[in-house]
């Protein structure tokens, strides 16, 4: 697993004192490289907490994290420049696309190798690479809001990809598309996993997209049961 995710007793405490809430005590996870694995849990229950440790947001208070085989946190972070980390390591897609509005499908997907320092017709040419395999590089001069629902989510998964990092984070992906575009999203992370050995975590409740898991992570006041899913094709 050494371009996986791996989470050893992780630990977050909010606060000191009498006043504190530990919302993440003591999770364990690995993702392999090629692996989709969802993320399941009530409100309240340590999701958001854990995904933001993963994306380098907030520091955890105990524990370790490996990401693409580098270990960014023992007990205190190992990596100097986290915007950098999350620039260039790890891959977000949310619930909403976020695609800059004033921008283009490709410069969209573009920007961040732009920002890396990569020169434009460069980064361009990956961006275009990535609209082709998700079946939007038809798309690529239009405008955001002259795109359907599920281009745009797919626009945001090659935004993701485009930096080609060892691992995805991905936030309720599919809860604003309907059963079969939620499915298609699936399909393409999966896929996209598979051909570029990203280890990609999905947080959701969507109950359209759990059978597709063949592992689930169920986490409950802020610890992580592992079990066998379903796994059923896509």
């Amino acid at each position: 697993m050494a371009r996986g995710i791996i989470i050893e007793d992780l630990h977050k405490q909010y606060g000191v004192g009498d006043t504190a809430v530990e919302a993440l005590k003591g999770v364990n996870m690995q993702v392999g490289p090629g692996e989709v694995v969802g993320l399941v849990g009530p409100s309240g229950s340590g999701k958001s907490t854990l995904l933001k440790c993963l994306g380098a947001v907030i520091e955890p208070s105990n524990g370790r994290m490996i990401l693409g085989g580098e270990s960014i946190y023992n007990q205190k972070w190992n990596i100097k420049d986290l915007g950098a980390l999350r620039r260039d390591s790890i891959g977000f897609v949310f619930q909403a696309p976020y695609l800059i509005p004033f921008l283009d499908v490709i410069d969209n997907v573009a920007l961040i190798l732009m920002l890396a320092g990569k020169s434009n017709d460069e980064s361009r040419k990956r961006a275009m690479e990535l609209l082709e395999a998700l079946d939007v590089a038809h798309r690529a001069k239009a405008m955001p809001s002259q795109l359907s629902g599920g281009e745009q989510q797919r626009v945001a998964i090659a935004r993701a990809l485009v930096s080609r990092p060892p691992v995805i984070l991905a936030d309720e992906p599919t809860a604003p598309l309907d059963s079969e575009r939620a499915l298609a999203v699936m399909k393409i992370l999966n896929e996209m996993a598979k051909q570029y050995e990203t280890a990609i975590i999905v947080v959701t409740h969507d109950e359209k997209i759990i059978p597709t898991f063949k592992r689930i992570y169920h986490i409950r006041d802020g610890k992580t049961i592992e079990e066998a899913g379903e796994g059923r094709e896509i």
